[in-house]
């Protein structure tokens, strides 16, 4: 890698309704990207909490009610969770959502931008049991 790599953060805010609610994250990253003159490098994008999660997908209608009927069918809003004994919260399920998922995804950047599928986005699924105020943090590093 030729010249001083550089690091550039930006954090992205929103308001969620509850859980299950998701939304495409991709042009913010974009921007982010832009915005820290970075052409070759790495993008992170993570969550900051322990209830939502990050990833990527096509983000469309259908597979988002099937990544809620798969977290349903792995992991059961209405199964005994002890972490709801130890807080009685209710939200058990919530974290082990997103723990399945995760809290962060990295992806290249090259020419400036993210290095994505045609079909590939960048999005946020919340799952904690109630409307959320959250926080996504994006670093990008490179040259």
């Amino acid at each position: 890698m030729e010249g001083k790599v550089k690091v550039h953060g930006e954090l992205v805010s929103f308001s969620t309704p509850g859980e299950l609610w998701s939304t495409d994250l991709t042009h913010e990253v974009e921007k982010i990207v832009k915005n820290s003159g970075i052409t070759e490098g790495i993008v992170v994008v993570s969550v900051i909490g322990s209830t939502g999660a990050v990833g990527t997908i096509e983000f469309e209608s259908g597979l988002q009610k099937d990544i809620a009927t798969l977290m349903e069918e792995l992991i059961p809003s209405k199964r005994h969770w002890r972490h709801n004994d130890t807080w009685g919260d209710a939200n058990g399920h919530s974290h082990l959502r997103a723990t399945l998922l995760g809290p962060s995804v990295t992806i290249p950047v090259s020419k400036g931008k993210p290095v994505l599928g045609t079909w590939q986005q960048i999005f946020f699924i919340e799952f904690d049991i109630r409307p959320r105020n959250r926080k996504v943090f994006v670093q990008v590093m490179g040259i």
